[in-house]
């Protein structure tokens, strides 16, 4: 696509830092660029500690959703499922109470700092919440070796797992840990191996996954994720990056878009946020989330506007990464 002018993109710009509930990947503010371009708002929020490679990807997809027409839905609403940081056990009960009628939680496993102990108390404590109804999936972020994987999916098993996303960080770990598990009837997902890999389809090639993570700002927009998906051949589950809901609602346009939608989503994390850029944020509402645009309120961006050094870093980001998509 034509890139829009820089200067434009540099004057229009909100850079917003919305604090969270409880601490989250490290962090307790979410930072976010929007942009609205001529098809409605749009969010630039690649996570700092990545370059400007990468970042330009998240850019790109940004632009897309801001500039140009998107796939049209073949479903209005999108189920999702709660996400349970590592909290301590004590704790879940009040995380799952943000989340409407979610009938799945993704339960944050392996963080630095904390046990297997600690994450068989939290997933005890997710599974009791839930009830036997009730879906619980685990996400390692590679935070795993084969041997610990395998381990961990022992202790973890009699709470009856719908899947585990990225246990290991490699895709050989992957396929080798699959094979090790073929018996137990835990299926693997791929997250980090698609969305932050050279070669996204190198996970489903191997044979490494069962299903793939897909997130619409890593990967690029909707459009270049609904042919990742399809190429992969692999069931998909839309997930999010700790969006506001602008992007969420990126992520929701290509949930909504897929032939196929045999889980529930990862898009319920504004409820992780304790404010946000909207007046109506995508928080699930009987377990389900309605796809669509969404519009800011000029208040909020007023309000929770970062400070104005953060504001420069965010715009000088925007301008390198600008400059990688202009030399492709």
């Amino acid at each position: 696509m034509d890139l829009p002018d820089l200067a434009d993109l540099r004057a229009a710009a909100h850079v917003v830092s919305l604090p969270l509930v409880t601490r989250f990947r490290g962090i307790d503010h979410r930072e976010a660029l929007l942009l609205r371009g001529p098809e409605g708002w749009t969010e630039f929020s690649p996570f700092l500690e990545y370059d400007d490679a990468e970042a330009s990807v998240w850019l790109a997809a940004a632009l897309d959703f801001g500039w140009r027409p998107q796939p049209a839905p073949v479903r209005e609403r999108v189920p999702v499922n709660a996400t349970v940081p590592a909290v301590a056990a004590e704790d879940v009960a009040a995380v799952l109470a943000r989340y409407d009628g979610c009938r799945t939680a993704k339960v944050k496993v392996a963080e630095r700092g904390q046990s297997l102990r600690d994450d068989v108390a939290r997933v005890r404590a997710v599974r009791a919440a839930m009830g036997p109804e009730g879906r619980v999936r685990l996400d390692a972020n590679g935070g795993w070796n084969i041997d610990e994987a395998e381990h961990a999916v022992h202790a973890l098993a009699e709470f009856d797992l719908e899947y585990l996303e990225q246990p290991c960080a490699e895709v050989a770990e992957l396929a080798e840990l699959r094979e090790r598990l073929a018996d137990w009837g835990i299926p693997i997902a791929a997250d980090e191996s698609v969305r932050k890999a050279a070669d996204p389809l190198a996970v489903a090639r191997a044979g490494a996954a069962d299903l793939v993570v897909v997130k619409a700002q890593p990967l690029g927009g909707v459009g270049a994720a609904l042919r990742i998906v399809a190429e992969s051949g692999l069931p998909a589950v839309v997930s999010s990056a700790l969006d506001t809901s602008i992007g969420l609602s990126m992520g929701l346009t290509l949930a909504a878009a897929l032939p196929d939608l045999p889980y529930d989503c990862g898009l319920g994390t504004a409820s992780l946020l304790a404010a946000d850029v909207t007046a109506t944020p995508l928080r699930a509402q009987g377990g389900a989330l309605v796809a669509g645009r969404v519009e800011t309120d000029a208040g909020l961006l007023r309000q929770h506007a970062a400070s104005p050094d953060r504001h420069a870093w965010w715009l000088a980001r925007l301008e390198r990464c600008h400059a990688v998509l202009a030399a492709r």
